[in-house]
């Protein structure tokens, strides 16, 4: 049997522990976006970081995060997906055990650095070892929905979970929790995962074209990230969006002159994949926005404690979680663009109950039906923008077809949460009590908007893109 015929069928015994363990790195790269947030004021105190610089512990993995998903996703693909999710999930330890004993800004931001570089890798790797692992269909769909759940789930305990941490052992434990935790997963998937056998000499790995698009898709989500506090017309903005452009466009040069290109061009004609990467772009645009303005409410309006704000994150986190089994059963019972238009169709209710809901003199319960509405919404399309992406995709693209979906969501979340501060009004720490209410309710409405465009367009794709 080959490595791929024994990848697409394990043996059933031990069917749940592989997904355990993808589950589970889903869950530490979810964590590790979010847990950071509490122990800012910590970090800046204790290591002398300035306001402007402090950014940069969360700036910097969210750039080079977006900068190497690509090349993580066709890592995975020629240097085997066992070796890179084990070597991922390493990176991910050592570099975990240096921010947990760095004593100097410097450090902590290149530790942040290297915890997107192995969140680049282990993302894709991840999904790719989930995609053909289980076959296409209902097992994969359900083991999505549970990989899923996961990472939504990482992403809204996140801040209680590091208000916890902060508050009974200080800044350092948000990085150290992930040492035993990051090397059990990676001493798990070694002993688990199919074996990815010998490399063939038959594909190479297109450094070119790896160099150019790593390097242009990084200045890009760094200048998505910082122009809207630098200004678009800044010397550093300027430059940096100068040489993205110019790397992006050798990169396409490389890509049509390439026999083993880092992106294959079937993929481009994939409509499927193309479609879930649009989907992908606005869930993040939205969706993964709109948690930065509920902080805003529940600490700047109402004067929520970061601790007692992790709390507040808790239902929406369920309420997720049962969102992504229900897109998984939604699938089968009504078809991949229906259930995907239903997703977005709930959340564009839940954001708009969401801003009528808002308020200062207003109370959590009041929020409740809009958080749920909002959540089974995310929850469900989650699910099947990955099912989606990976649907029609052969074992061997399926981890640069992940790293082409997840990087569309990176940039996405980017250029949604940059519009959505702009057309808010810029709402943030300096904004006064009622404009930033205002700002924060234009926000929920304007993300609204566009997934109810994003529900239309997607009933009115073309039955031939497969979804």
């Amino acid at each position: 049997m080959s490595v791929t015929e024994q990848a697409r069928a394990p043996h059933r015994q031990r069917l749940g522990l592989p997904l355990l363990v993808l589950a589970a790195a889903q869950l530490v790269i979810s964590l590790d976006y979010s847990i950071v947030y509490v122990a800012l004021p910590g970090i800046g105190q204790r290591l002398g970081f300035s306001d402007p610089d402090l950014q940069w512990v969360v700036s910097a993995y969210v750039v080079t995060t977006g900068g190497f998903l690509l090349l993580g996703g066709r890592a995975a693909d020629l240097l085997g997906r066992r070796r890179v999710f084990v070597a991922a999930a390493l990176l991910y330890s050592a570099s975990s055990l240096v921010g947990g004993l760095a004593r100097e800004p410097w450090l902590l931001i290149a530790v942040r650095a290297l915890q997107g570089i192995g969140g680049s890798l282990l993302f894709p790797a991840t999904l790719a070892l989930l995609t053909t692992l289980y076959e296409e269909g209902p097992v994969r769909n359900r083991a999505l929905a549970v990989w899923g759940a996961a990472g939504a789930g990482g992403l809204c305990f996140g801040s209680l979970l590091g208000g916890v941490l902060v508050d009974a052992f200080g800044w350092p434990s948000v990085f150290l929790v992930n040492v035993p935790v990051a090397a059990a997963i990676a001493l798990a998937g070694r002993a688990l995962f199919p074996a990815d056998g010998v490399r063939s000499g038959a594909r190479r790995f297109d450094a070119a074209g790896a160099l150019t698009a790593t390097g242009g898709l990084t200045l890009l989500v760094f200048v998505l990230v910082h122009a809207p506090a630098t200004g678009l017309l800044s010397p550093g903005t300027l430059a940096a969006a100068t040489a993205s452009a110019v790397l992006l466009a050798l990169f396409a040069v490389v890509e049509r002159r390439s026999r083993d290109p880092l992106v294959p061009g079937r993929l481009l004609a994939h409509r499927g994949l193309i479609a879930a990467m649009g989907v992908t772009a606005l869930f993040s645009a939205t969706f993964s926005s709109l948690p930065y303005f509920l902080t805003l409410y529940f600490q700047r309006v109402h004067g929520y404690s970061a601790l007692a704000t992790g709390f507040a994150f808790l239902v929406p986190a369920v309420v997720v979680a049962v969102g992504t089994q229900a897109g998984e059963r939604s699938v089968g019972a009504f078809g991949m663009r229906r259930m995907l238009a239903g997703g977005l169709g709930l959340g564009t209710a839940g954001a708009v109950a969401l801003a009528l809901a808002l308020g200062s003199d207003r109370g959590y319960p009041v929020l409740l039906p809009g958080i749920v509405l909002l959540g089974i919404g995310q929850g469900a399309a989650w699910t099947g923008m990955w099912i989606a992406a990976s649907s029609g995709v052969a074992p061997g693209d399926q981890g640069v077809a992940s790293g082409l979906a997840s990087t569309t969501l990176q940039i996405g979340g980017a250029v949604g949460l940059a519009l959505l501060v702009a057309v808010s009004g810029g709402v943030g720490q300096a904004s006064p009590g009622g404009a930033l209410l205002d700002g924060i309710r234009t926000a929920f409405l304007v993300s609204a908007a566009a997934l109810a465009c994003g529900a239309l367009a997607t009933l009115t794709v073309r039955r031939s893109a497969r979804i």
